[in-house]
This record gives C-alpha cells, structure tokens and sequence, in this order.
C-alpha cells in the first residue's frame, strides 16, 4: 500500500458539493492498494501511521504522534497513487489492486487506525472527490508498505 500522508490543521472531502468526511488536527492520508498488497502489509502500515512522530512536542521538536497530540485521520482512497507514468504520455494504472479489493483494503486501513484509538472520518470510494487541506508545516511523507526496515518485515518494530 502506498500513502501520502499529510500533517493537516483541517482536512475535507465534498462529493457533488456534498461534505462526506471532515478532521480537524492530525493527518489527511491519501492511500492507494497495490496488487499483492496483504492484509498484514496494510495493519503494519496503519501502525506505523499511529506512531510516526509527525507533530511537535511542547518544545516544537517533532517528537510526538498521531496518537500523542489525540490527532485524526482523514483517509482517502487515491488508486492515481499507483501510476506508471514512464512511458508515453498517458499513464497507466495497472499495478492498482483491483477496485473492490482495494476497497477492502482502504477500509482496513482505516479499521485499524479506529482500533488503535485515532478516530477517522473518510471520502468515498470510487467517487470524483474534492479534497481540502490545510497543509500544516508543510509536513508530508510517501510511505510504502513494501519499503519497510528488514526488521520491521520480520516483526519488529
């Protein structure tokens, strides 16, 4: 799974004009299923979302997560993530999962998100969505579930 997350003030989703998903403070995460993605692969990730320390402590030095600051998640599936763009000049999204695993997918990112205590809201699959952010920082990272630490492949943390 490939996720661009963002370290956020506030963050929406509107569908036709219509708000589906909104969060204050914490991370808008845009996330796209790969072929092959496991489910084990997508839970580690989720877990690593928690815990990365992407917020200042009370000393501004970037020491606290997700779970510390009691931060939320917006997640939005984004399949554009998975692009070839190498080629040509149209890209290609075949290394997307499928639409209705990926649908899986995303939505166990987010399960286990609300299962290690972050409360999450979200856009809606399938659906041309508008996205506003309030980028805070910047602070951003593309994560990759296949990029992991040998260690962290093994179990560890």
């Amino acid at each position: 799974m490939i996720v661009v997350a963002q370290r956020v003030r506030e963050a929406s989703v509107k569908v036709d004009g219509e708000v589906v998903g909104q969060i204050g403070h914490g991370l808008c995460l845009l996330a796209c299923a790969v072929q092959q993605d496991t489910d084990a692969e997508v839970v580690w990730l989720a877990d690593k979302i928690a815990d990365l320390r992407m917020f200042a402590d009370g000393e501004g030095r970037t020491n606290d997560s997700l779970l510390d600051v009691q931060g939320e998640a917006l997640v939005v599936s984004q399949f554009t993530l998975a692009a070839d763009w190498r080629r040509g000049r149209r890209p290609g999204f075949t290394r997307a999962a499928p639409p209705e695993e990926a649908r899986r997918l995303v939505q166990l990112l987010e399960e286990r998100l609300q299962e290690r205590g972050v409360s999450t809201a979200h856009g809606r699959f399938g659906a041309e969505m508008d996205v506003s952010i309030c980028n805070e920082g910047p602070f951003t990272l593309l994560l990759d579930s296949r990029s992991r630490a040998p260690q962290e492949a093994e179990g560890g943390s």
